[in-house]
């Protein structure tokens, strides 16, 4: 009998150890995963190390010294007063910077990047941009916001740079659709009919500023996913308008 209970209670030891043991692995991971997903999102935001690249900036390497890191790197899009704030890269496919920085690097939250299908220097008539939805705000995390027809009105304005020229942003729509949407994500489709996609756009945006814009001008869409939603997108449009702004490269 004395040697049952010696076991019963070394069995309990090794039970009580055991179970020790994995409170301490389940903790440890959890830490860890809310450390990695504090990590990817602190990291989704422009750097400073990236920002001295942005096109303007007085004391900065200049944009030049980007694109020789990376010829891949092809614009800098800003959108006032939003996080939106980064270059904008050209892969050899429409996956290849989904999660790559600019500068080549492995990043969950990728970067911003134009469809493959598009012009490089954003001289088509309908440019397709696309980036993460970070709930931080990060990357396009932005976009969502902008079905709000008050947040669109109030952040409509931004800056797009290219090499010798420079555009002004002017943002008029924000709707949802499906990723499979043809009457915006098949570019020749669209850019074969602009005043056809224009009477969609009106009429599926969910938040949509009466600007005249017309079928004959430049447009660029962002497009970002869904949280909840697998196939789900939200896409926000604007016209490119080239300005005279001197921008130091």
């Amino acid at each position: 009998m004395l040697l049952a209970e010696r076991i019963a209670r070394f069995g309990n030891k090794i039970v009580s150890l055991l179970t020790a043991i994995l409170i301490i692995l389940l903790l440890t991971y959890g830490l860890y995963s809310l450390w990695d997903i504090y990590r990817i999102n602190h990291n989704a935001f422009i750097s400073d190390e990236l920002l001295k690249y942005k096109p303007g900036q007085e004391n900065g390497l200049g944009f030049d010294a980007l694109r020789e890191l990376n010829p891949d790197v092809k614009a800098w899009i800003t959108i006032d007063n939003t996080h939106i704030d980064y270059p904008v890269l050209q892969g050899k496919d429409d996956m290849e910077y989904v999660n790559k920085d600019p500068f080549g690097e492995f990043a969950l939250s990728g970067s911003i990047f134009l469809s493959t299908k598009n012009a490089s220097d954003f001289s088509d008539i309908y440019n397709m941009t696309y980036g993460h939805h970070m709930e931080n705000g990060a990357m396009f995390g932005d976009l969502t916001k902008m079905l709000d027809l008050n947040y669109l009105k109030e952040h409509t304005t931004g800056t797009l740079y290219v090499p010798d020229k420079t555009y002004s942003v002017k943002l008029y729509a924000a709707l949802e659709c499906s990723a499979y949407e043809t009457r915006i994500y098949n570019l020749a489709g669209v850019m074969s009919d602009m005043e056809g996609f224009q009477t969609y756009v009106k009429a599926n945006a969910t938040s949509y500023i009466d600007q005249g814009v017309k079928s004959t001008d430049k447009i660029i869409a962002l497009s970002t996913c869904m949280s909840a939603t697998t196939n789900g997108r939200v896409v926000v449009f604007g016209t490119l308008t080239e300005t005279e702004k001197e921008v130091q490269s």
